[in-house]
């Protein structure tokens, strides 16, 4: 599947894979603070933004997404940096397709099943009338007695385009039948490793890369370092862009100035 992709900035290549209920629009601030010294590539997943729609969710199809998107747009290895989801999707390519990741960014997700899902916010999302006229306010209010947290109502809605004929951008019903695929993870060979630089960047207020998790990690990325960002949580690029970018963009050029397992 070849994703929908929008390009800033001159350089290296850097690819950037944003998480569930995202678009590649989520990660703009991170985008316009790397364009400095890279061409930036931020990629909609299948199912989300502006990408076709289709009901196979595992990760090594997103992988190989990512793969053809870079062979369309004559990338044959990059930098890629993924959120969440997209971390799992960034991950998945350097293991399975090593030579397409130059160095390896993931923020906040760890190679490790969840046990948490998000069914309930798709049961929302599918649940609000859209009809012509339909406003975000009145969708907002819709949403509240599921979504009570303010801005994550605001990020969801994001994905509804208003008008004659409201729709959601996002493939609900192709997400909610792939929600296991999304909190799993399986490796796409026994023994699978990514040897090439590796950063994993963790918000200290999140509980998505726990120690435990680090264990994981190093099975697979043996050169990873984990950093954490301090007061951030799972949504750290939006809570903390300048720590973040802090912390990506000496990593992403090649310069070992950050030390594993601090606190920035």
């Amino acid at each position: 599947m070849i994703l929908h992709a929008s390009t800033t900035g001159t350089g290296p290549d850097v690819i950037l894979l944003h998480g569930l209920f995202g678009a590649g629009r989520n990660l703009g601030v991170i985008a316009r603070g790397l364009a400095a010294w890279f061409r930036v590539t931020t990629l909609d997943a299948r199912n989300h933004g502006d990408s076709p729609h289709d009901a196979d969710m595992r990760y090594q199809a997103m992988a190989e997404d990512v793969a053809e998107t870079m062979e369309s747009l004559g990338i044959g290895s990059a930098r890629v940096v993924g959120h969440s989801m997209g971390g799992k999707i960034a991950m998945m390519l350097a293991l399975a397709q090593p030579g397409r990741v130059a160095r390896l960014a993931v923020l906040d997700i760890a190679p490790i099943a969840y046990g948490h899902e998000h069914l309930g916010y798709v049961r929302a999302m599918r649940g609000l009338m859209l009809h012509p006229g339909l406003t975000r306010q009145e969708a907002d209010a819709a949403l509240a007695a599921s979504v009570p947290e303010p801005a994550l109502r605001g990020f969801l809605l994001h994905n509804l385009v208003l008008g004659a004929a409201p729709r959601w951008r996002l493939g609900l019903e192709e997400i909610a039948g792939a929600m296991n695929d999304l909190v799993g993870w399986a490796d796409p060979a026994p023994g699978a490793r990514y040897n090439g630089p590796a950063l994993f960047v963790a918000g200290a207020a999140s509980s998505y890369v726990p120690e435990a998790a680090h264990d994981a990690i190093r099975a697979r990325f043996p050169q990873a370092r984990i950093e954490t960002i301090a007061d951030a949580g799972h949504w750290l690029h939006a809570e903390k862009p300048r720590e973040v970018l802090a912390a990506l963009e000496p990593f992403l050029r090649g310069q070992s100035i950050i030390r594993s397992d601090d606190v920035i």
